[in-house]
């Protein structure tokens, strides 16, 4: 929760607005005109840049760009003669906010929404492997993978072929819940295009062989130019915070040693 709360304030948005109030402060409480100026151009700069699409293709494309997401490839990593051996798809959460007076279509996060179809999927091209749901609660006091299971459970999933990781606070724990689950079976993961880099290194820290199967990924590029492309906008802004964060969790993992 804590690291979780630190890393937010280091997003572009909330950091943008930090450095601009202190330049701010001094504009106006302070003598010390030039620094203050310095705090405010510099705040809005660093909007003006995490908002591009240029900063934030440059910023995801390493990530997503690292497994390859194409269905061939896929079938390449696992040849037909073995695919009958693989038995677990896992999918991790990405997010949601619980709320009865919605459907839930609309209660489950968007990346979570991404990852769970891509995994649906795959379960229903491969027949007889098992649906690991993971997530914790988080800030939400109802299971990620709980709202995923009901979600895949409408949407056909047998009941009998799911699995819930349901105790998972962060990507290492869902690693060390999935393990026992799946041993040393070779498995199909599913996740972001982004985070797949950080989640196969964890998987594979713990010496699990999972198989990438990236989705949700945020860098289209378009067949012709569009000039709104170089106009600031919060959609990049959003992309850069995801890169962002990504990056920071990659840090972080190194420094525990979790990859």
């Amino acid at each position: 929760m804590i690291k979780k709360i630190i890393s937010s304030f280091l997003m572009p948005v909330p950091l943008s607005i930090l450095i601009s109030l202190i330049g701010l402060l001094l504009l106006w409480f302070t003598n010390r005109q030039r620094i203050g100026k310095i705090f405010v151009s510099f705040g809005i700069f660093l909007m003006l840049l995490f908002s591009n699409m240029a900063t934030s293709n440059h910023l995801l494309r390493p990530l997503e760009n690292k497994y390859d997401s194409s269905n061939t490839q896929l079938e390449n990593r696992v040849p037909s003669e073995s695919m009958g051996s693989i038995k677990f798809i896992v999918v991790l959460g990405g997010g949601h906010i619980s709320d009865s007076n919605l459907p839930i279509t609309s209660q489950i996060g968007e990346d979570t929404l991404v990852r769970l179809i891509e995994g649906i999927r795959l379960y229903r091209k491969y027949a007889g492997v098992k649906l690991v749901l993971s997530g914790g609660t988080g800030f939400d006091p109802v299971p990620n993978a709980h709202i995923m299971a009901n979600l895949a459970k409408e949407l056909g999933v047998n009941e009998k072929d799911i699995l819930i990781e349901s105790k998972s606070k962060d990507t290492i724990d869902e690693a060390n819940f999935i393990k026992p689950i799946v041993n040393n079976e070779k498995f199909i993961l599913v996740t972001s295009a982004l985070h797949m880099p950080r989640s196969m290194a964890m998987f594979r820290k713990l010496g699990m062989n999972p198989i990438p199967a990236p989705t949700g990924h945020k860098v289209k590029d378009s067949q012709t130019l569009n000039p709104l492309f170089f106009i600031p906008n919060a959609g990049d802004l959003l992309k850069s915070e995801a890169g962002l964060h990504e990056y920071l969790g990659i840090v972080w993992s190194k420094l525990r040693g979790q990859i």
